[in-house]
């Protein structure tokens, strides 16, 4: 499983460099989401976990996902077609928040890209890739979740209301058979579940999973609400509560052999 967006060490390089203060920065964060998998590991899981800020390196982003305005005049070229989310500052290196401005004092450069890429969005896109071979090659399929936390989704947003959301890009990144027993396994914490919306996976859901490799990728996006307090720190009980379910999730997963799908055959 992946956990891209917990890591909580800031180097004092990232520090200096920024415009803005650590609790600003730290909004960034999937705020503690990786005790919700804290026993992952104990049911069958390899973990891969960020352990680096967001802040200095989106590993659910792509290299080529940045806003050209957002970089260095040298670097804008190759930065020549934003998304939504590219434009709004939050690329493979986020560079701004809502109500907070650019997160930075200076444009992003060349050396500081290379340094975040290689240092710490690659090696983690590695780490994934060969975890996930290697089950693949031990188990005959291999099954990918990446684990998220969101704010609550506000009304006039698609999926407003639920508090869990499962993304496979529409059906792209795993079998039918996955997200569905996903879907019915959230449900078990009686919150309302949507698929796909608003969040339908991002850079590492639709890089590593691959269905007809047998490598079946799933994001799991949870409120937030549910397992922190108002001071935004964990909430003891609950958090043992979502960790349990999470790590029976996990187990179940494991024991889960994909349903091979036979097409009708043609008429005589």
């Amino acid at each position: 499983m992946s956990i891209p967006h917990a890591g909580r060490i800031y180097p004092p390089e990232i520090l200096s460099a920024a415009r803005v203060g650590r609790p600003e920065l730290e909004r960034l964060e999937d705020g503690w989401c990786d005790l919700i998998a804290h026993g992952a590991c104990e049911a069958g899981a390899t973990v891969v976990q960020a352990l680096w800020a967001r802040a200095v390196a989106d590993c659910n982003r792509g290299e080529s996902q940045m806003a050209p305005s957002e970089v260095a005049p040298a670097l804008r070229p190759q930065f020549s077609a934003p998304g939504r989310k590219e434009r709004a500052g939050l690329g493979v290196v986020p560079t701004r928040l809502a109500d907070c401005g650019p997160l930075w004092k200076r444009p992003i450069d060349g050396a500081g890209l290379a340094w975040r890429l290689v240092s710490f969005h690659r090696p983690y896109q590695t780490a994934l890739a060969e975890e996930l071979a290697a089950a693949q090659r031990r188990f005959g399929h291999a099954i990918l979740i990446d684990l998220h936390s969101m704010p609550p989704i506000p009304a006039g947003q698609a999926g407003h209301g639920a508090r869990i959301v499962v993304g496979d890009h529409y059906g792209v990144t795993a079998g039918a058979w996955l997200v569905d027993f996903v879907v019915e396994a959230a449900g078990r914490l009686d919150v309302p579940v949507t698929r796909n919306q608003p969040y339908a996976g991002g850079h590492i859901v639709r890089t590593h999973g691959q269905p007809e490799r047998a490598i079946h990728a799933v994001q799991i996006e949870i409120d937030r609400s549910l397992y922190l307090a108002p001071d935004r720190l964990p909430d003891a009980d609950r958090l043992a509560s979502l960790a349990q379910w999470f790590a029976r999730l996990v187990a179940e997963a494991g024991q889960m052999a994909p349903v091979v799908e036979i097409p009708p055959l043609a008429a005589e």
